[in-house]
């Protein structure tokens, strides 16, 4: 089994860069776990303390079941991925099944943050974006997608997105073998990714 980690600031377009690469492997050899479902269970948690929840900080995340499960990934045995509603802020009692797969790729902000993981997997990558493409991206999908303001935005973005980006996630760019620029709109570099990982998948050394 093949652990890919991809990283990157919110609106950097690494999910971008998952999908297309997903898009080239067959389905049985590829599973995606997204960092975001494996939020911190809240239940005890009064609706608002929840409200006060960061959820750009390392401590958000349940490092302890991700890595568990990530294991039992490499061992052959599936997991049960959570599922997580931003809209509660706090997990759904839904799970979604997951079979090992040849590949596995983890996608999140953090995904190169926690040491323990970090060490499992096979590849790092860190989606780079400048700040101000950033900015816009999360202004488009912030308003569009879970109704806020635009000055709300701005406000996160000034009290939160912008200090943890700087403090938590840009840092972990110097664990990364591959730094892509530009998110999906760097079509050669997500070539020569998805060449990559189809030669490993298919057991072809890339050239």
């Amino acid at each position: 089994m093949y652990i890919i980690g991809i990283a990157g600031g919110t609106g950097s377009g690494k999910t971008t860069v998952v999908k297309k690469i997903s898009q080239v492997l067959p389905p049985h050899c590829a599973a995606v776990i997204p960092l975001d479902s494996y939020y911190n269970d809240t239940s005890e948690m009064t609706p608002e303390e929840r409200k006060q929840i960061n959820f750009d900080h390392p401590d958000a995340f349940d490092w302890k079941l991700l890595t568990e499960h990530i294991k039992m990934l490499k061992n052959g045995q599936a997991v049960e991925q959570p599922t997580y509603s931003y809209i509660i802020s706090n997990r759904l009692p839904e799970t979604i099944h997951v079979e090992p797969k040849p590949v596995i790729i983890l996608e999140g902000i953090m995904t190169l943050h926690y040491k323990k993981l970090r060490d499992m997997m096979d590849l790092k990558i860190f989606v780079d974006t400048d700040s101000d493409v950033r900015l816009i991206r999360n202004i488009r999908r912030d308003v569009v997608e879970r109704g806020r303001t635009v000055d709300m935005v701005l406000d996160r973005y000034e009290k939160v997105l912008k200090p943890m980006h700087e403090q938590f996630i840009e840092p972990t760019k110097k664990f990364a073998d591959l730094i892509i620029p530009w998110g999906g709109d760097n079509k050669n570099g997500i070539h020569i990714l998805k060449t990559y990982i189809e030669g490993i998948v298919t057991n072809v050394p890339p050239k």
